[in-house]
């Protein structure tokens, strides 16, 4: 038995996982999970009591594994490499590999958290919203955007030269990030990031498969 994602191909942090995934080549079964419908919730609650995703089941062990980026760590440790040939998604030093690690937390905690906050807020019932919560996020947001446009303007890649787990994080959280607080007109180096990620194949595969699903995306607040 081989690798198994329990994921949705809308969903942030199932998408950095799949750019791993497709960046290091490796063979796995995707199984979409609709959470919006009662059964396939509750036999993905089964599976992982917190109910979220992605979630990757390797047969070969019969091991779970929940949390995008110990899923990617756990991949690179036992996939990349002499498994796949393909270069590792953290390096073999210890120092670099601590910032891949800075980078991607970074993405997750100070975009991808954020973006959420505003999204959430968005498909709240009538009269439950929290305008100061969300201008308490695009504030944020915004200052997010700043250390990204400033690291940007030196390096390709979220950790520096080399395309690593950082980078699968960046490109969902940009992505989203784009789409609720646009940053194109006033950062450019970040929206120069966003396109180099975009022509990435893996991000690209990933970003595809998407898109029969981006409808679902609320955009824009309730009215």
């Amino acid at each position: 038995m081989g690798l198994t994602l329990y994921s949705h191909p809308l969903a942030s942090y199932c998408q950095k996982v799949l750019i791993a995934l497709y960046e290091l080549e490796v063979p796995f079964e995707q199984h979409v999970v609709d959470l919006m419908n009662p059964a396939a919730a509750a036999e993905h609650i089964a599976r992982w009591p917190v109910g979220k995703m992605p979630l990757l089941h390797d047969g070969s062990n019969d091991r779970t594994l929940p949390e995008s980026s110990i899923i990617i760590e756990y991949l690179d440790r036992h996939y990349s490499g002499k498994a796949s040939g393909k270069a590792p998604l953290l390096p073999a030093d210890t120092e670099r590999a601590l910032h891949v690690r800075l980078q991607d937390r970074f993405y997750d905690l100070y975009v991808q958290t954020h973006i959420q906050k505003i999204v959430g807020d968005r498909i709240r019932p009538a009269g439950a919203s929290d305008p100061h919560g969300v201008d308490g996020a695009k504030t944020q947001l915004r200052t997010a955007y700043d250390m990204i446009e400033r690291s940007m303007a030196s390096q390709p890649w979220a950790a520096g030269a080399a395309f690593t787990m950082a980078d699968c994080a960046a490109a969902p959280a940009l992505f989203y990030a784009n789409l609720v607080v646009p940053f194109g007109d006033t950062h450019p180096n970040a929206a120069a990031y966003l396109a180099r990620l975009r022509e990435r194949p893996s991000v690209a595969r990933t970003f595809e498969e998407a898109k029969p699903y981006l409808h679902l995306f609320p955009r824009e607040p309730r009215a």
